[in-house]
């Protein structure tokens, strides 16, 4: 469906918005599904998985110092920033939760503070070994000639993310989950909503009578009944319009 209306913020108490690759496009960073997705090709799923890390941990972080250096020279695009705008306009009790698929810290760049990283960042870094009490930080370092040790017990340094076959950390599940309890309008932009388990959040939301919209590049298709609304193009024009500071439906 395209001639998306504009959404008025004004009239929602509990907004959380689910954010897929599709809104990270126009800045240079690649999608992960469709033609020309990072996960069509092989050997970058393996090089994606947590498995892969524990036998071949330098493979794995010269693939992600790639990701790293293209997120650096990255900049947050036109979705970011209306998503950014949404937030320092809303009033007092009003509650707006990013919950962002992506690893590329762009929402934050972008200026938005609300926002929950669900698969982790690649940004940051972290110590591999569970019973370390090293906190993940911000690091711009690039590893691609040899593995970085924890300062503190000397296991093998990672990225900061939930790669395959690995859970989302509790603390950001419950504060996504936390967030839907109170929705009564949720959006989902540039993300094909089939990736659990935020493929089911509109569920969530849905159930508790929330507003549902669906803004993407491509249609759901027949899995449209999830979402009362579906507006395609791309994010960093539908955004803006949909967002704008005018009144709305």
């Amino acid at each position: 469906m395209v001639g998306e209306v504009a959404v008025d913020v004004s009239r929602y108490s509990g907004i959380v918005i689910l954010t897929g690759a599709g809104i990270s496009a126009a800045s240079g960073i690649r999608t992960y599904r469709g033609p020309g997705g990072l996960w069509n090709d092989e050997t970058l799923v393996r090089l994606s998985d947590g498995n892969t890390f524990k036998t071949a941990p330098l493979d794995v972080w010269r693939f992600w110092s790639g990701a790293r250096r293209l997120s650096m020279e990255a900049s947050p695009n036109a979705a970011h920033l209306a998503l950014a705008g949404l937030e320092r306009r809303l009033r007092p009790g009003q509650g707006l939760t990013i919950v962002t698929q992506n690893i590329d810290g762009l929402h934050g760049r972008a200026g938005s503070s609300r926002v929950v990283e669900f698969h982790g960042s690649v940004l940051r870094t972290r110590c591999s070994s569970p019973f370390c009490d090293l906190p993940p930080f911000e690091d711009r370092s690039l590893y691609e000639v040899s593995v970085p040790s924890c300062p503190r017990c000397g296991a093998p340094l990672r990225p900061d993310l939930v790669l395959f076959n690995e859970a989302i950390p509790e603390r950001d599940y419950a504060e996504a989950l936390a967030a839907l309890e109170r929705c009564d309008l949720f959006v989902a932009i540039g993300t094909s909503g089939t990736v659990y388990p935020a493929s089911g959040f509109v569920d969530q939301a849905s159930a508790r009578g929330a507003r549902t919209v669906f803004l993407n590049l491509e249609s759901l298709g027949e899995g449209r009944g999830r979402f009362g609304e579906e507006y395609l193009g791309r994010a960093e024009e539908t955004v803006p319009r949909v967002f704008g500071e005018g009144p709305g439906s």
